[in-house]
């Protein structure tokens, strides 16, 4: 497997190692291991495995995830951000993931990836959803948006136009069609 079969099957499929919206903190820690750092506020709780960042909220002594962000401009620091676990199930990740290469991965696994761009979109950047399960991509759109100067196209650790910044989910993205994909079975994101 690729680091791209990896972003593509988050954004389709909703789920990390089989975890994902409505699991449990023990249920993380055992698919990703004990490499993290919590950031808890009563009620809330922030989990950050560095590609991976987590937000759970109590709910009658259970700690159900809500959100799940993967964030792919990590990696321009380097791969030491993927959880190991990650690593070995899905390899080498490299530190730039271009839009159109997840867009035609998602589009074999039958879904597309749709613009979805409103005016509370943040400037330089394009938001995408996949269809039929909502996650959201975000893309540089402008590499300076600001028109400083002093952004270097040519520096492949600069951010460039048509890069992955992040993918986002929420269980309120989701649809019956995430379980379709999933062949009809329940999972972490049937909650």
């Amino acid at each position: 497997m690729s680091d791209l079969e990896f972003y593509a099957r988050l954004a389709v499929r909703g789920d990390v190692l089989g975890a994902g919206i409505g699991s449990q903190p023990a249920e993380w820690e055992q698919r990703l291991g004990p490499d993290y750092y919590d950031n808890a506020s009563p009620g809330l709780l922030s989990r950050d495995y560095g590609l991976v960042e987590l937000s759970f909220q109590e709910d009658g002594g259970e700690w159900p995830c809500f959100g799940i962000n993967v964030r792919v401009r990590s990696l321009i620091r380097g791969a030491d951000v993927v959880p190991q676990k990650i690593k070995e199930m899905y390899g080498k990740f490299t530190h730039r993931v271009k839009i159109d290469e997840l867009s035609g991965l998602v589009s074999t696994m039958g879904c597309s990836v749709e613009s979805d761009n409103d005016a509370s979109v943040t400037d330089g950047f394009h938001r995408y959803r996949v269809s039929g399960t909502g996650a959201r991509i975000f893309v540089v759109a402008d590499a300076d948006p600001y028109g400083r100067g002093d952004i270097d196209p040519d520096d492949p650790m600069e951010k460039q136009v048509g890069d992955v910044i992040s993918i986002n989910l929420s269980p309120a993205w989701w649809s019956p069609r995430a379980r379709e994909l999933r062949g009809g079975r329940r999972g972490a994101l049937d909650v």
